[in-house]
């Protein structure tokens, strides 16, 4: 799905941590409905990205648009509520909580709904990420790694976010519960029919997930476009990145 008009869009957006900048003058729109993964080197401003665009940090300098309207502040400074949920890269669970209590807890603290609705939406969000109901009953430190990802992401899709956030999902997983996820994350967003953006160094993953791909290098979009895009372009640094060989300079330092 593409409309005119994207549901977020960052304007020469930059970003300083001290004396490192992170990200400088960078673009990106982002549509409705669609699935975009962003890639590029550890430390290229990924997960900073995100979280802009999540409005949990602001930028240094650039503006920011929902909805075709300029965002001032974070998100919480904000009476227009986008819905938003994030997927953290170790999934953030609360050890103290069982599975129910950890996905259901935004639901428990800040809705008015009944427990038994709440129950309801815990239940079939499991149920979505293919995780049996029993689950709900577990603690986190009684879940495999795979596990933990999934109940991660039901906690998100059970707020039933407009747009869904995605830092590093897989990272730490064998390959084939990479797999699984990488299809959890494509079944979720056709189903829903959410929006989401996807931070990922898993190459396989980009091409499974993405209706368009973007990729960041020394603070900038490089590139961006869907698979044919990428696996056709001539330039050196995309065709390094995506192939995991190492640049000229990158060798030199070794």
């Amino acid at each position: 799905m593409n409309s005119s008009e994207p549901i977020i869009e960052l304007k020469g957006v930059s970003k300083s941590f001290g004396n490192k900048i992170i990200l400088d003058n960078a673009d990106l729109k982002i549509y409705e409905g669609d699935a975009l993964v962003i890639i590029g080197p550890s430390g290229t401003g990924k997960s900073t990205i995100l979280r802009i665009i999540a409005g949990l940090i602001e930028p240094d300098q650039g503006e920011i648009y929902v909805k075709g309207k300029k965002r001032v502040g974070l998100i919480e400074d904000h009476q227009e509520f986008l819905a938003v949920s994030m997927v953290f890269q170790q999934a953030a669970l609360f050890d103290s909580l069982t599975v129910r209590e950890n996905i259901g807890f935004s639901l428990y603290q800040h809705s008015t709904l009944s427990h038994d609705k709440i129950k309801e939406i815990v239940d079939h969000s499991l149920q979505m990420v293919s995780l049996p109901t029993e689950t709900a009953n577990l603690y986190p430190a009684e879940l495999s790694g795979g596990m933990r990802k999934r109940v991660g992401l039901a906690r998100a899709i059970a707020l039933r976010p407009q747009i869904l956030l995605y830092d590093e999902p897989t990272t730490g997983l064998d390959p084939v519960m990479t797999d699984v996820v990488d299809h959890l994350i494509l079944s979720t967003q056709q189903k829903l029919g959410i929006t989401s953006v996807v931070i990922s160094h898993d190459i396989h993953a980009v091409y499974t997930i993405a209706d368009k791909i973007a990729m960041l290098h020394e603070g900038k979009i490089l590139l961006e476009g869907n698979a044919e895009v990428f696996k056709t372009t001539q330039n050196l640094v995309v065709k390094n990145f995506l192939e995991g060989k190492a640049s000229p300079e990158q060798l030199k330092e070794i």
